[in-house]
């Protein structure tokens, strides 16, 4: 089930005994738990009724201990366990069906939520087969159109700020929170928000407004990169290169991203080749039409045997750096300089 149907559930006051919360969205996981502390434990019995364990420092008699415990004046008992597949690593061979057969004997004064906050739990493993067969796999994902558009909104009046929906689109644009291969979450767009709230001095917040606050995301500084290599501008390409390094983005998520841009920008001119249109391009690479418009527009200034050259350094770049030691930042500024040159 997705996550809003478990939060319909708890209005309903109609829950199972446990739950395994899957998925990239902490902060809604985060919502959900102080939703179920809310609305079944009293404020001034928490201590004695909430209960959250570690999985890397808790083992099964932990668990048992935890949630046999009554509750005391309040209407249910809430045991959370964060990072369960480090918790399921505690468990050997001899334990996994004392575990399971534990988990389908719990009493109904108890809702045991298993938090897989580190997204390690796959829908192919034992533990998330049992749960979703039972319909109690919860899934975090990114929020998606009105629920995102909502959740933004929500941030806005705790700060009695406005913005309009227009506004709000191009911030989450810019944030680059909808691309499937970043690995942003709402608590960082939350911070980006806050900057611009802060920033802001009118109740009603511009785009000015986001633009002064907001660092190009990376995706747009990654075509910037790609634009000066194919300029051949050496300086521009290692200048683009470490404002990314000193905005502490990773070195592997930079080369990572400048792989997939690579990729998609030849798979649209192959594709082109053959015949395909826009609209079926679009849906083999499988990317949203923001940033569809932006490869078709950088594909017009690369030629295909340039953009196979260019894959086959990275090819190399990523073997060296699996196999030898290196310092990533310079083999990446060589690399830059070898792609300029060509």
């Amino acid at each position: 089930m997705i996550y809003n149907e478990f939060l319909k559930r708890i209005k309903e006051d109609n829950l199972e005994p446990s739950y395994l919360f899957i998925g990239v969205e902490e902060y809604m996981m985060s919502i959900a738990t102080n939703t179920l502390k809310d609305k079944y434990i009293e404020e001034s019995f928490e201590e004695l009724n909430y209960t959250k364990l570690e999985g890397k420092d808790t083992i099964l008699e932990d668990l048992v201990n935890a949630c046999e415990t009554l509750p005391f004046m309040s209407k249910k008992k809430i045991v959370i366990i964060k990072d369960i597949s480090a918790f399921m690593e505690n468990i050997n061979d001899n334990l996994e069906k004392d575990f399971y057969d534990y988990i389908d004997s719990l009493e109904d004064f108890l809702i045991l939520i298993l938090l897989d906050n580190t997204s390690s739990i796959k829908k192919n493993m034992k533990i998330y087969k049992l749960f979703n067969k039972k319909n109690r796999a919860v899934e975090f994902t990114k929020l998606l159109n009105n629920d995102l558009i909502d959740w933004t909104n929500s941030i806005l009046n705790k700060h009695n700020k406005k913005m309009r929906v227009a506004e709000i689109n191009y911030f989450i644009d810019q944030t680059s929170y909808r691309s499937k291969n970043i690995n942003l979450n709402l608590y960082d767009i939350e911070n980006e928000l806050i900057k611009i709230i802060n920033y802001s001095k009118n109740q009603q917040i511009t785009k000015d407004d986001i633009d002064n606050v907001l660092i190009n995301p990376l995706d747009t500084n990654i075509f910037e990169l790609l634009n000066a290599i194919n300029r051949h501008d050496t300086e521009a390409a290692i200048f683009v290169f470490n404002e990314m390094y000193l905005s502490n983005e990773p070195i592997p998520k930079i080369f990572y991203m400048i792989t997939r841009q690579i990729r998609l920008l030849l798979s649209y001119k192959l594709y082109k080749n053959k015949g395909y249109d826009d609209r079926k391009i679009q849906e083999k690479i499988g990317i949203s039409s923001f940033e569809f418009n932006k490869i078709r527009t950088q594909s017009f200034y690369f030629e295909i045997s340039q953009l196979e050259k260019i894959m086959d350094y990275l090819l190399q770049m990523d073997l060296k750096i699996k196999t030898v030691s290196s310092d990533y930042k310079l083999e990446m500024e060589i690399l830059i300089v070898k792609l300029c040159r060509k």
